[in-house]
């Protein structure tokens, strides 16, 4: 008789939960007390004829690198913590979800409990569960990318839905708009994610997936690279500055992500995230 437990397990490639669970501890670890080496760079390199921005950078600097130093977070507000999972459909991980919040609930031991109830508030001692959002691809790869994400800049995050006539100048305006209202309060420089398309969820997503493009790298399309040249330079026109001190450096960069939509919306979300960018990826 045609056993299918037996093909199936001959056919999908086996990944230990277990394993998967102490990669992410040392991820998630490395990534609260080592930040994004673009933004420090940046940071460190500042041109600005503004002496308080400067003072503002070189602190924000010397903060990073005693973090890294001393092994200890570069923010006490060590975020929610996001997950995108990308897992193909020839491979099996059995207890998968259970995994990756047991290593949440490891790394984050020392760290600040931040996660509760929306209504009774009520904490649930160790910042679990996490938020996992699971893409399913081709192949027999799994890749586990994390993103801490504080509430100080996530409160300052937006959704506007325009319609189809408001087009390239209201998306311009709707993310200029979301960081006047909020970009003080994010603990600028931020990297800007903007998620255009789908529909509201996809849109919200898509700009939290764009804050884990590399600082400094546009979009491969080239008018999506165009429009987000131009915003940053809008943006940075604000003369925000860093911390919010004045200057010339509101945002490192604005990456945007696009997705197909109805032909009667045009949803943009714009997901601000301050200087402490913390996130990184294991593959399995």
């Amino acid at each position: 008789m045609f056993d299918c437990k037996v093909c199936y397990n001959m056919i999908m490639k086996q990944i230990d939960a277990a394993v998967v669970q102490k990669e992410l501890v040392k991820l998630i670890t490395g990534c609260l007390t080592t930040p994004d080496k673009a933004v420090t760079l940046a940071l460190k390199h500042i041109v600005s004829d503004s002496s308080l921005e400067r003072t503002a950078a070189a602190l924000i600097v010397e903060n990073n690198e005693i973090a890294e130093s001393k092994r200890m977070y570069c923010c006490q507000d060590t975020g929610q913590a996001l997950f995108f999972v990308t897992i193909g459909d020839e491979v099996c991980c059995k207890g998968l979800n259970s995994a990756i919040n047991a290593a949440v609930e490891n790394a984050y031991k020392n760290a600040r409990k931040s996660v509760a109830d929306p209504l009774t508030r009520k904490n649930t001692g160790d910042n679990t569960p996490a938020i996992i959002e699971y893409t399913l691809t081709h192949g027999d790869g799994l890749e586990i990318t994390y993103l801490a994400k504080g509430a100080g800049s996530e409160n300052m995050s937006r959704l506007y839905m325009l319609t189809p006539a408001d087009g390239e100048n209201g998306i311009i305006d709707s993310v200029v708009d979301a960081v006047v209202r909020g970009g003080k309060n994010a603990c600028p420089p931020l990297v800007v994610g903007v998620g255009i398309g789908g529909v509201t969820e996809t849109a919200c997503m898509l700009s939290k997936r764009a804050l884990l493009r590399p600082v400094g790298v546009n979009s491969e399309r080239a008018d999506v690279a165009a429009l987000e040249k131009e915003i940053l330079n809008r943006i940075n026109a604000l003369g925000i500055g860093v911390a919010a001190l004045g200057g010339s450096l509101t945002a490192l960069a604005v990456n945007i992500e696009t997705a197909p939509t109805h032909i009667g919306m045009l949803p943009v979300a714009v997901n601000l995230q301050c200087h402490s960018l913390r996130h990184g990826s294991v593959k399995f």
